[in-house]
């Protein structure tokens, strides 16, 4: 249903106008952690917030009214919106440093750049991919200072657009299981080149996606952790089997052989034995949220929430708190359960039996924040599809 053009809307604190500026009511889970986050940053008082791209302006309205902002800056390349942004965004605090600005993102980026001005934290909510305002999005950010970054380009990154994959992220992408996780581990490995390429080393402090838009925040540091560089990778998948890998770019070896030319339930083999593996990458093999920041964010809100500061975090937000805190994002090898019970031929095993039947047995084992259903572990693929199919963690069959 399309919004009339002067209905007013209702998010937190904010009430704003979304006029002909981009707004979805189903990314608010993003706006509530990114009002969560900055609420985090900051050294000296200072949060200066930087929207490249503004639309309505109800990202930088929040950033403002909930989160601290000393300084927002909301900037749309549409000129057209400039009315709408200041309408909007006329209800922050006048103490508040405000700016607005109609400019293309690249020339606000290196005007910014020539002038040395920092940001804690810019926020680039693009359409399409955004890699191309990577390196300069970095460079105007203050040391510690966060990228939250978001695409919408989902066939790229998830394989189904190779030649492009290539052209907008510098990597391979292939078909994969765990299709969003890749678009946000390929996306990682973007800012993380970029990152290092300037003496600076990164921390993802939370990713996830609801399959339309792949977003990460990415903390960047002074300098690359000790051998940060071993979370560039590559990450490969077998069709016919279903087993995957990892490598690091540091250590390129030859790929193991897989189990396509035998049945891991003890059946006949495969008819696709010998099946080509399916490499993407580079890409990050790395931990995808920061446990620590999310505990942070956690804390803040609920420190915030008491003295009437915020409004409690929306139901879906708290939902993708929870799942995101549940899972660091390691190891690189993850699945949907629905791929297990394809292969076995059923339905997909309990998530939880099979989570702790995989611990149970020695290995790393844990549900996927990314994608609902999914799990992750270290555990050989035969191995997993033998507890899979087991009676304590298969699904009983209907009756």
């Amino acid at each position: 249903m399309t919004t009339p053009p002067h209905a007013m809307e209702e998010e937190a604190q904010a009430r704003f106008c979304p006029g002909a500026g981009f707004f979805r009511q189903a990314s608010r889970p993003g706006r509530d952690l990114g009002v969560l986050l900055l609420r985090t940053l900051g050294s000296g008082g200072r949060r200066r917030v930087l929207d490249l791209m503004a639309g309505c302006g109800v990202r930088a309205l929040r950033y403002g009214l909930e989160a601290g902002a000393t300084a927002v800056w909301a900037n749309d390349a549409d000129p057209a919106r400039l009315p709408l942004l200041e309408r909007n965004l006329a209800a922050l605090p006048a103490a508040l440093a405000l700016r607005l600005s109609d400019r293309q993102a690249h020339l606000l980026l290196a005007d910014c750049l020539l002038r040395q001005e920092r940001f804690e934290l810019v926020d680039l909510d693009a359409f399409g991919c955004p890699a191309a305002l990577v390196p300069l999005a970095l460079e105007v950010l203050a040391f510690d200072g966060v990228l939250y970054l978001a695409s919408t380009d989902g066939r790229s990154p998830t394989g189904h657009d190779r030649p492009a994959a290539i052209r907008s992220l510098g990597a391979a992408a292939r078909a994969h299981p765990a299709s969003w996780e890749l678009a946000l581990r390929l996306q990682i490995g973007v800012v993380a080149r970029a990152a290092w390429t300037l003496g600076r080393g990164i921390t993802p402090l939370f990713s996830f996606s609801e399959g339309r838009t792949f977003r990460t925040a990415i903390q960047l540091r002074r300098r690359p952790a000790v051998r940060e560089e071993e979370q560039l990778g590559l990450l490969a998948h077998c069709h016919g089997c279903g087993e995957q890998w990892t490598q690091s770019l540091l250590q390129l070896r030859r790929w193991p052989a897989c189990g396509c030319g035998e049945s891991p339930a003890g059946g006949a083999p495969s008819a696709a034995h010998g099946s080509p593996l399916a490499v993407s990458g580079p890409l990050w093999l790395g931990p995808l949220q920061d446990p620590s920041r999310l505990a942070a964010m956690a804390a803040e809100e609920s420190a915030a929430v008491a003295a009437g500061a915020l409004p409690s975090l929306g139901r879906g937000g708290a939902r993708l708190w929870q799942a995101l805190s549940r899972d660091a994002g390691v190891p690189a090898r993850c699945w949907p359960c629905a791929e297990l019970g394809r292969r076995l031929g059923g339905g997909p095993p309990r998530l939880d039996a099979l989570v702790a039947a995989l611990r149970q047995d020695g290995w790393t084992a844990g549900p996927g924040g990314v994608m609902a259903g999914s799990f992750r572990s270290d555990a050989p693929w035969r191995r997993i599809l033998e507890l899979a199919a087991s009676p304590a963690v298969a699904q009983p069959a209907p009756r």
